[in-house]
């Protein structure tokens, strides 16, 4: 008896060990995976940053423009964004299968391309008539002018922001995601030097203002899509795929799925980024400083949201590969660990925007020139409001993006619509305009709509996880 004892224990030892090593091992591929993800998702972010800090120094009515021209650009932008996520997944799960199976990487690629050809004309549509929707919501006709403007200016960029992102995507999936994190940093400086000459009028270039930035940052959209598409064709192991050979051929079966799997998840995103817009045109009812206010609070988490959007992203893929090759137990390392990722890192931005709201919100507005004081003020109470929910944002998104990775679309958009529209938005209202909290209460209701969300997907992503 005392040696079977033994014997077990030894063997419990050794399972033990096995997995603490397996867990080390995911934590590190996911890590190397989301680095460059996620500084290509905080150079993205650099772009739109860098047009509110530079547009700064044209007043608060400028700001206000950009922020309202944004909310159309990118609730237009996710309705073929959806799309091109789609091709992650699609691409881990084949190659988890079969790993050498270059034509049907090839095929699901080239149907995610196939997508924005459809969708981006229609998105287009909308982005030209920005003004006319922003005074149908009751939005400030000066500041609606100059949205319009800024916004008619993107348009031109926004298929070929389609374009890097399905590139990217594919070459993610492919585990090769440093190309374009090299691409998309090396488009934060084509766009700043854009903004400089087009905002300012240096360098011998028209002064545009609004204009100006628009102009610039749909010319770094169409830069980033054209240098991603040289490493593409010029990287052997991306090229190796071909994925623009016989590009006009169907493959109806993944047209479908491209369809199938990215309406639901850009319905998914757009329920959240929908929401988020629609407390800016709440603040809109409350002056131009509390919406210059809610752009310069929303930025800072906006940026921190990156890092767990990345790891979110390295999660999908991981997730796919594991769920392709059939290893159910290498779904759920992907996933926990990646959401053990988002609260720590969370965790630790949430106490510096607590901390240092004042300091963060005098970045985009100089707080020596006396009108600016009042959005300063609204705008670090905000940021304290923010702090309280990045652990909620973190988790939310690693566990929606590791639904994705197993191909469950449906359900995570069911709970993101009630979450966001049937808890957040009501709160915002309620808090906001019931409770007369103004502003203060607009962000408590985008908080508690994170909350609802982050427990909706975290226990979704249990749920299917242990099925497997």
């Amino acid at each position: 008896m005392t040696d079977i004892t033994e014997f077990d224990i030894a063997e419990t030892r050794t399972i033990t060990a096995h997995g603490i090593e397996a867990w080390k091992e995911e934590i590190w591929e996911l890590a190397k995976l989301s680095g460059p993800v996620i500084l290509t998702q905080l150079a993205f972010m650099a772009i739109m940053t860098t047009d509110i800090v530079m547009l700064g120094h044209l007043g608060v009515r400028a700001i206000a423009s950009a922020a309202l021209g944004s909310v159309v650009f990118f609730s237009s932008w996710l309705l073929g964004y959806g799309q091109v996520c789609a091709i992650a997944p699609m691409v881990s799960h084949i190659l988890g299968a079969q790993p050498d199976d270059q034509e049907k990487v090839r095929a699901a690629t080239r149907m995610g391309l196939w997508s924005i050809l459809i969708v981006a004309p229609f998105q287009m549509a909308i982005l030209f008539g920005t003004k006319h929707w922003l005074l149908a919501f009751g939005q400030d006709p000066v500041l609606a002018a100059g949205a319009g403007t800024f916004a008619s200016a993107l348009a031109f960029g926004l298929p070929f922001s389609l374009g890097y992102q399905a590139l990217r995507n594919f070459a993610t999936a492919l585990k090769r995601p440093r190309a374009a994190m090299v691409v998309m940093i090396s488009t934060v400086f084509f766009n700043a030097l854009g903004d400089y000459m087009l905002i300012f009028g240096h360098f011998g270039a028209p002064k545009l203002g609004i204009l100006g930035a628009g102009i610039a940052s749909a010319c770094s959209y169409t830069f980033s899509f054209f240098v991603m598409l040289i490493i593409v064709q010029t990287t052997p192991e991306l090229w190796k795929y071909r994925i623009f050979r016989d590009f006009t051929r169907p493959d109806w079966s993944y047209f479908a799925e491209v369809f199938h799997l990215g309406l639901p998840i850009g319905l998914t995103m757009l329920f959240e980024g929908t929401l988020f817009n629609a407390s800016l045109l709440l603040m809109g009812r409350f002056g131009a400083a509390s919406v210059a206010a809610h752009q310069m609070s929303l930025n800072p988490p906006s940026i921190t949201f990156m890092v767990p959007l990345g790891i979110a992203m390295a999660a999908t893929v991981r997730v796919g590969h594991a769920a392709g090759a059939g290893d159910g137990d290498g779904v759920r390392r992907a996933g926990y660990a990646a959401m053990a990722l988002a609260v720590v890192f969370m965790s630790l931005c949430g106490i510096v925007l607590a901390l240092f709201p004042h300091t963060i919100a005098g970045f985009y507005l100089d707080a020596h020139v006396a009108q600016n004081a009042g959005a300063i003020a609204l705008a670090a109470v905000f940021l304290r409001v923010a702090a309280a929910f990045q652990v909620f944002d973190g988790l939310q998104v690693v566990a929606a993006l590791s639904l994705r990775g197993l191909k469950d679309a449906r359900m995570p958009m069911v709970l993101a619509g009630a979450s966001y529209w049937l808890a957040g938005f009501p709160a915002c209202l309620f808090f906001g305009f019931r409770l007369g909290l103004k502003g203060f209460g607009i962000w408590l209701g985008l908080a508690f709509g994170l909350l609802v969300a982050a427990a909706a997907m975290c226990a979704r992503f249990y749920y299917m996880a242990r099925d497997r």
